[in-house]
This record gives C-alpha cells, sequence and structure tokens, in this order.
C-alpha cells in the first residue's frame, strides 16, 4: 500500500502547479459540505436499517468475531475508560485528521495532492455505502440485545447529547443510520498510513500504529459501530487508494480544459482552431495544402502567362 501512496503521488504532480491555501481549503469545505449533506438526505427507513444491524450482528456471530459486546460492557462498567473514549470518538476526527491535511500541506507538498484526493475519493465512496446500506448502530437497538449506549451514559461529561457526537440538541443534525462503513476507522486508517510514511521519530511511528488501532477498539466499545463496519471502513480506503490515480487523471483533464477555456473562452480544443500561416508573399488558408501566390489585389486579365485568380 505504501508503494501505491508514493506512485499516486508523483502521479499527481503537476509541472507548474502549485498549492495554494486559498484553493485548498475551499475545496476542501465543498467536499466535506457534500458529504454532510448526503449523510442527512441519505436516511432510510428505520426498520430497514434495524434489520440490516441484525444481519450483521448476526454474522458476526456466526464467525465469531462479535468483539462490541465484551468491549462495550468494559466501557460501561468504567468510567475512566468510558470517558476518554467518548471524547475520542466525538473530537479526534475533526481535528487529527485536518491537522494531518495541514502538515502534510505544509511539511510533505509532494504527496499532498495524492494523499488529500485518496481522503476525499474514499469519502465520497463511504456516502454512496451509508446511501445504499444504511444501518443501525449496536447502542440503537433494543435494550435485549445488550447494549448501552456509553455516550448517553456519559454525556454529563461531554458536549454530546443522546444523538452520537452531535452536540446536546442537535441530534436531528445527523443522520444516526450512516454506520457502515465506519469512516472514523478509514480516516483513522488513512492518518496512520499518512505518519508511518512521512512521520520521522518513533512518536510518529507509534502513532501512526496506535490512532487506527485505539479508534477501532473505541467505535466498537461506545456502540457506535459493528466489527464489520470497521473492516468496511478499512475496505473503503482501499478501494478510495486504487481510485487516486485515476481520479488525479480526470481532474487534470478537467483543469486543463478549464485553463482553456479561461484562456480562449471556448470548450473547443487548442488544435481545432487553425490560423494561416503567412511567409512572406505567399499564404496558406485553412484547409489549403499548397501556398497560392498572394501579391496584390487579383487580377482579371485573361491574356497568356497572366497570374490566375485566388481561390
Amino acid at each position: 500500500m505504501s508503494q501505491t501512496v508514493d506512485d499516486a503521488a508523483h502521479a499527481g504532480d503537476i509541472p507548474g502547479a502549485r498549492l495554494r491555501w486559498w484553493t485548498e481549503l475551499p475545496l476542501i469545505f465543498l467536499v466535506y459540505g457534500v458529504y454532510t449533506a448526503g449523510r442527512l438526505l441519505a436516511r432510510g427507513d428505520v426498520g430497514t436499517a434495524v434489520d440490516h444491524g441484525l444481519a450483521i450482528l448476526r454474522a458476526e456471530k456466526a464467525f465469531r468475531l462479535n468483539l462490541e459486546h465484551p468491549l462495550n460492557r468494559l466501557f460501561t462498567r468504567e468510567a475512566w475508560i468510558g470517558v476518554p473514549a467518548d471524547f475520542w470518538y466525538a473530537s479526534l476526527h475533526y481535528l487529527v485528521t485536518p491537522a494531518i491535511l495541514v502538515w502534510l500541506f505544509r511539511r510533505r507538498a509532494h504527496v499532498y495532492r495524492a494523499a488529500r484526493t485518496w481522503l476525499m475519493t474514499s469519502t465520497l465512496i463511504g456516502l454512496i455505502g451509508f446511501t445504499l446500506l444504511p444501518t443501525c448502530p449496536p447502542r440503537l437497538l433494543t435494550a435485549g440485545y445488550g447494549f448501552v449506549d456509553t455516550m448517553a451514559q456519559y454525556s454529563s461529561y461531554g458536549w454530546w447529547g443522546g444523538a452520537a457526537s452531535a452536540p446536546k440538541g442537535m441530534g436531528g443534525m445527523t443522520n444516526q443510520y450512516a454506520a457502515m462503513p465506519s469512516l472514523h476507522v478509514g480516516w483513522a486508517l488513512w492518518c496512520g498510513v499518512m505518519l508511518w510514511r512521512h512521520g520521522r521519530g518513533p512518536l510518529a511511528k507509534a502513532g501512526a500504529v496506535g490512532y487506527p488501532l485505539i479508534t477501532t477498539i473505541v467505535v466498537m466499545g461506545t456502540a457506535n459501530h459493528y466489527f464489520f463496519d470497521a473492516l468496511a471502513g478499512a475496505a473503503v480506503m482501499g478501494v478510495g487508494l486504487l481510485l487516486t490515480k485515476p481520479v488525479q487523471r480526470v481532474a487534470g483533464r478537467l483543469r486543463d480544459r478549464v485553463d482553456a477555456v479561461l484562456a480562449n473562452g471556448s470548450w473547443a480544443a487548442p488544435s481545432a482552431t487553425r490560423s494561416s500561416i503567412v511567409s512572406g508573399e505567399c499564404q496558406t488558408s485553412p484547409g489549403e495544402r499548397i501556398p497560392r501566390q498572394r501579391k496584390g489585389a487579383p487580377t482579371h486579365d485573361t491574356g497568356d502567362g497572366a497570374a490566375a485568380p485566388a481561390r
């Protein structure tokens, strides 16, 4: 994967193209705005979301991968674990991911464009997952399934309420059934890869491993995601990585086309516009293969040796 990241970074290099914060920042806000709006618009039927959640839970039990129950019981019983985990879930993906982007922009500009494209592409793929597979998270299942919403239990410690990481009173502004895939895990994995590949020192390496690993444990222990949601988040990042080069090529073509429009005022390719070539007293018009002698005004003398009219 790391070699693919480097290849994508070199593929994204555009000679003469410089990164500007005043163009990057609106782009990031635009993609995040589309993602947020898409989450809200992708609200599916609650019954369908519950069915999907239960199907995932049954599949995990069949494969003996039901890790959510023991972790959730631990987080519920031990406040000194549950409260920091809730802060982790509610905060860090909004802080660490932008911080890594800014760090790459300022210190690792040669890989920033590919890294940003990878993150954005994967995020939009995740939005497709929310739309096609609305999923009820464990915390919203009925009490008979044995899960406790730790963020609701410990809401007095933070700014969140009973609607996941949404601030108190703003639960209606989030889609609580956008659980599959877990982009908390996906974004954390992206951060880990960036730190591992481009960070320096043992602290960066430890963060590269620890951040996605702890995030995966947190999303399950707080009953916000199933283990399969976490696996799907990692898979989405893998697909996004594979699509990074094609997306960059398409973006490059669009950028060239926009530049041509701004320069020529037309969507026509530059090669489609041909001008006359003038050399001395000979001129070639578009469509002519052999230059014709053009000397002054055409004559109408039909005598022997007279110049033929220009065509």
